[in-house]
């Protein structure tokens, strides 16, 4: 068996490049994201190709009209989970680019929590539209508290943690990348995707392509009349490997490489 320091050197020696943006809040201290890179470069050793990480600060994102100069030469755009309203709204605009742009989104966790509130204010129409977590008075909290959490004041210990379900719905890139009906994750969070907006949200094009059986959670968000635009509530870099890529990570930087080479 090769080690991981070996791989990367034939990793390495390959010629063909795709560019990733990592748009964050920790852009300057990438360690931040370790896991999530190693599973980046292991979703690109199964693509025969080299991962540029190309990191994006979204407070940056925030200035200005015209975001287009940050993702020049841009393959692929992912948006790691993360916590706090620095940033938020760059991040909003990065998804939105992504969306509009036809290029390549992966959202983790708040990745996809801002990929839905996005697309509730541009597309359903919501303007006002948010996460509880960053506005408290949005009249559309389409991201909210878990339903059980709304009134507890200590909230120590009270996140979804774990391995969790989902059942996954059959033609979308979730089942593609997985090959399997029903999958098991690993979450870390407090917020949720809002079920009193699903219909408004659907209604306008939004695929829930995964859902937890037992609460009827959204878990996998995406948009069908896209090349490859998936969110998802829970983090699959934890469990990915050298040698056996995360499904989402792999099936991502295979949609980044098509994009490369026949851009929309």
């Amino acid at each position: 068996m090769q080690g991981w320091e070996e791989l990367i050197e034939i990793f390495d020696s390959r010629t063909a490049v795709v560019n990733i943006a990592v748009v964050g809040k920790y852009v300057r201290l990438t360690d931040s994201y370790k896991s999530l890179n190693e599973a980046l470069e292991h979703g690109g050793l199964f693509n025969n190709t080299r991962v540029n990480r190309v990191y994006v600060d979204a407070e940056e994102l925030m200035q200005g009209d015209d975001v287009s100069r940050y993702f020049e030469d841009i393959h692929g755009i992912l948006m790691p989970g993360g916590f706090g309203e620095r940033g938020i709204e760059g991040k909003i605009r990065a998804a939105e680019y992504a969306r509009t742009k036809k290029i390549p989104y992966f959202g983790i966790c708040l990745g996809m929590q801002l990929a839905v509130v996005e697309f509730a204010r541009n597309v359903s129409g919501l303007k006002s539209a948010n996460s509880s977590e960053f506005d408290q008075h949005t009249p559309d909290a389409v991201i909210d508290f878990l339903p059980d959490q709304r009134f507890v004041t200590k909230k120590g210990g009270t996140m979804r943690l774990g391995a969790y379900r989902c059942i996954l719905q059959p033609g979308t890139n979730a089942m593609e990348a997985y090959k399997s009906r029903e999958i098991s994750e690993r979450h870390r969070h407090r917020y949720e995707f809002n079920n009193n907006y699903e219909k408004k949200l659907t209604g306008k094009g939004l695929i829930i392509s995964g859902r937890n059986p037992e609460t009827g959670l959204a878990e996998i968000i995406e948009i069908p009349d896209h090349p490859w635009f998936l969110g998802c509530q829970f983090h699959p870099e934890f469990k990915s490997k050298p040698m056996q890529p995360h499904p989402l990570f792999r099936d991502f930087i295979s949609a980044s490489c098509a994009y490369r080479d026949h851009p929309k």
